[in-house]
């Protein structure tokens, strides 16, 4: 029995025993290579499983979960169409389908299989014209929950590419297809649990300018990819075998940016991009490896349509911001210099532009007033007198890590004192060092916060599962709302101690301000509680929440917030405050203190000391 085993791989891939031994088979399943190309994850018990979820990926039918098999399966199916290799082109050839799988097999097993003749890939290749891979990054979309992690995608640079003709390139793209009639609620609980569909697709660069930067007003981070021409050409042909397949898409962990490292590890045999993100992949972390690894170089900036609007706003006058208002309406400026009136044209023309995509106005009614616009500052033969937005000051591969421990202590005026120890698995929150993060913009998600007695005695103190805020300011250009939402655990004083609440509350407002210094808002809040406490489990919570933030300077933020809901069924007000400082000691380390008024079945005065270590 035991030499039947034994000569069990033998049998499994037949002819090509001939030419191949089982060691070179063997070994070549177990290289990480070969796990990479068929995206497989070890398991606890040292199996394999593709994180491929289309059936169709898999040349053999236990290729999903069995590394090997597969491997045998395509060196078969090699072997077989070399064997009656006729020079015809062969589109469906398994040669044709895993171009990657071929190129590396061959050089690896040394073997005599003849190029295929593969004309849709070769049309497809000639399109892109390849020469290097640049990896984008646009910035969060505020106004979305679901984008203000960010997001990465490729660009395909063009051998005869310039800065001037990046936008005629081809991108690759890796996304969720959510269903259409889904509301914001079951997009961001289907992306959680991964019930969308992923997958690549590759379109013009400018329609995703046009998306990132246009329409949603997204900065934009571009990083050229340190990548030989071979081993760029190796990273499309892995992209040419994605054709058509399906991951799971889970907004956490196995998301655009996670499958994005899994393409590009296809480009070089040695390199490892995906170990470390098995919890969560946020997009600016995966910038990061790619910059520890050597393969990225300085970015360049690309700034949304909005920064641009609001910069050249900077540089009007209220009186010139208005007759920019009135050019947008048809009343161009007949007073002031060549210069002063082409400043009023292009910001109508900018405003107006914006207003058209952000609102989705007519075209019918907008496109021959920006055209006309345009006519009358070409008339004027005067350069531009706008400046263009300056580069920020940090990238968002140069911000703090996503990850945070903290460790602290906490003087109650009614309990005991506790040594608290907190873990957030991402990702910022208002008062966290702001540079390479969107100002206003707070997700935190598995916010934990744990506390010690001088008893021994361990409780949990806060469980944020969520706790996303965005407070984009108005501004002279715009009028922005602002909200928050935030769900999971806490725990308030009562009349004996503190009770443990259930909870979720969000909140819709308007905020003021410059985010970059000092800003306000307000909103009207509404909450959901379960209480431990008997007689007081379920009610609903209306009020507001108002606050204030301060970047004091690069290293020192001030905040001051406080939120009144009043308890329809208890008939009670319940109110927290809390006066926090946040000193960056550096990028990575900060020290919190802050002072918190809680008011429910009775009030509470605690300070704390927090030191914070971020990952």
């Amino acid at each position: 029995m035991k030499t039947w085993l034994t000569l069990l791989p033998l049998t499994l891939f037949s002819s090509s025993a001939l030419a191949f031994s089982s060691q070179d088979i063997q070994q070549l399943s177990d290289s990480k290579y070969w796990h990479t190309l068929g995206h497989y994850q070890p398991g606890i018990t040292g199996s394999y499983k593709s994180l491929v979820d289309s059936r169709t990926f898999f040349i053999s039918e236990q290729g999903k979960s069995a590394p090997f098999a597969e491997l045998n399966a395509t060196v078969n199916a090699f072997e077989k169409e070399a064997g009656a290799f006729t020079g015809e082109p062969a589109d469906d050839s398994y040669s044709c389908r895993y171009p990657a799988r071929f190129h590396w097999l061959k050089e690896k097993l040394q073997a005599d299989w003849p190029q295929p003749v593969c004309p849709q890939q070769e049309l497809w290749k000639q399109a892109l014209n390849p020469k290097g891979l640049t990896l984008v990054f646009p910035t969060a979309f505020m106004n979305s929950p679901s984008s203000m992690f960010g997001h990465t995608l490729l660009r395909v640079d063009a051998k005869d590419q310039n800065r001037h003709r990046e936008l005629v390139a081809f991108a690759v793209n890796f996304a969720a297809t959510p269903e259409s009639d889904d509301n914001a609620f079951l997009y961001a609980v289907k992306g959680l649990i991964g019930e969308y569909p992923g997958n690549f697709t590759v379109m013009p660069y400018y329609r995703k300018v046009r998306e990132y930067n246009d329409l949603e007003s997204r900065d934009i981070w571009e990083y050229s990819i340190d990548f030989n021409e071979q081993e760029v050409q190796q990273v499309l042909r892995h992209l040419w075998e994605m054709n058509g397949v399906e991951f799971d898409y889970y907004f956490i962990d196995e998301n655009c940016s996670y499958q994005l490292l899994a393409l590009l590890e296809a480009g070089r045999e040695d390199l490892d991009l995906t170990s470390g993100f098995d919890l969560q992949a946020i997009p600016s972390d995966t910038v990061k490896i790619l910059r520890d690894k050597g393969l990225i170089q300085a970015p360049e900036y690309r700034a949304s349509f909005g920064t641009k609007l609001m910069y050249y706003a900077e540089q009007l006058s209220d009186e010139q911001l208005q007759s920019a208002r009135n050019a947008m309406n048809g009343q161009y400026p007949t007073d002031g210099t060549p210069s002063e009136r082409a400043a009023t044209l292009e910001m109508a023309y900018e405003w107006l532009n914006f207003e058209f995509y952000d609102q989705a106005l007519p075209r019918e009614t907008y496109a021959p007033k920006l055209q006309k616009l345009l006519l009358a500052r070409s008339q004027l033969d005067t350069p531009s007198p706008f400046s263009e937005p300056p580069r920020p000051a940090m990238s968002p591969d140069e911000g703090h890590h996503s990850s945070r421990l903290g460790l602290g202590y906490r003087y109650s005026k009614h309990q005991d004192d506790q040594a608290l120890l907190e873990w957030r698995v991402a990702y910022h929150d208002l008062l966290d060092n702001a540079g390479g993060y969107i100002p206003g913009a707070q997700i935190s998600f598995f916010d934990l916060q744990l506390g010690v007695d001088q008893q021994g005695g361990l409780d949990l103190n806060q469980l944020y599962l969520v706790d996303a805020m965005s407070l984009a300011p108005d501004y002279r250009v715009f009028d922005s709302l602002s909200w928050n939402i935030r769900a999971g655990y806490d725990r308030q004083p009562d009349e004996n101690g503190q009770t443990g609440r259930y909870f979720m509350q969000g909140g819709y407002g308007k905020s003021w301000g410059d985010a970059n210094s000092l800003h306000a808002y307000t909103l009207m809040s509404s909450e959901l509680n379960y209480f431990d406490a008997q007689g007081e489990n379920l009610n609903l919570g209306f009020g507001a929440e108002a606050g204030m933030v301060w970047q004091a300077s690069e290293a020192h933020k001030l905040a001051l917030s406080a939120q009144g809901l009043y308890q329809w069924d208890a008939m009670r007000w319940r109110t927290d405050v809390k006066a926090s400082w946040h000193w960056a000691l550096t990028q990575h380390l900060g020290l919190r203190t802050q002072v918190q008024y809680q008011q429910w079945q009775r009030d509470d005065l605690s300070s704390s000391v927090r030191l914070y270590a971020y990952f």
